[in-house]
């Protein structure tokens, strides 16, 4: 079931998506309405919803002052307008749909449909990502999920040879789907990765201890990786990523 709620400043229009949801969607569950930004806040914090029908103007704002209160927004959006000028906006903040008014049946399907079929593979991803950390001993099968503006991996963590800084992002390289960027800071990972076998040794740096090929100790110290990246070492770090390489091959 798809847990949703209808945000639209003219009460028809939430009627008659209410009454299209249940006659063509019968998986979707309305949960609430609202008519403004600050109804559709509180909620969306107090229900929780999958899903959004999301008008552009509102009375006390926009469909985009809505999305900007939520770092993270948990719940997919499907915008539903009679202005056809902020679609490039509504897919940068990667809406499922964007559905200009008036209202067809067929395209209301069709939006809800992929927001329901999207929700169906984060939720699968979550539960492998989780089963498969579940039994450390099992190191190779770990796993990690690793979301983008637009996509979603579900990544090994032995295919991660490095992260790097790059301001409040992260850049993920990896053997097999390249390099991946995140809106997560470096900090995140670190605390996420560090009793796998990474080890932060530069500030802007965490490596996997796996995939380091040799240490250099020349030029302020530096370790080369098996991508053949060269990851400088802060010199507060050499001795404790000695030690820790050390354990980790025993």
């Amino acid at each position: 079931m798809v847990k949703t709620i209808i945000v639209d400043d003219e009460h028809h229009v939430r009627v008659t998506l209410g009454r299209m949801l249940k006659k063509h969607c019968p998986h979707v569950k309305v949960i609430g309405e609202a008519e403004s930004v600050l109804q559709a806040h509180e909620l969306i914090l107090r229900k929780r919803p999958d899903l959004i029908l999301l008008d552009i103007h509102l009375g006390d704002g926009n469909g985009f002052d809505l999305i900007r209160k939520f770092e993270t927004p948990g719940f997919k959006i499907i915008f539903i307008t009679a202005h056809d000028q902020y679609a490039l906006q509504a897919f940068k903040v990667s809406a499922v749909d964007y559905i200009l008014k008036p209202i067809t049946a067929e395209a209301l399907i069709e939006a809800v449909t992929r927001a329901g079929n999207i929700l169906r593979q984060e939720l699968l991803i979550r539960l492998d990502a989780l089963e498969s950390n579940l039994y450390p001993e099992n190191r190779h099968k770990r796993k990690i999920v690793i979301k983008t503006q637009d996509k979603i991996y579900l990544e090994n963590l032995d295919h991660i040879t490095h992260l790097d800084s790059d301001g409040t992002y992260t850049r993920i390289f990896t053997t097999d789907t390249g390099e991946i960027m995140t809106s997560k800071p470096l900090k995140e990972y670190e605390e996420m990765l560090v009793e796998s076998g990474f080890f932060r040794v530069y500030r802007s740096y965490l490596i996997n201890l796996a995939h380091i090929s040799r240490f250099d100790k020349n030029e302020g110290g530096y370790v080369i990786l098996t991508n053949k990246h060269q990851i400088p070492v802060a010199s507060r770090k050499r001795e404790e990523l000695l030690e820790l390489f050390e354990e980790f091959i025993k």
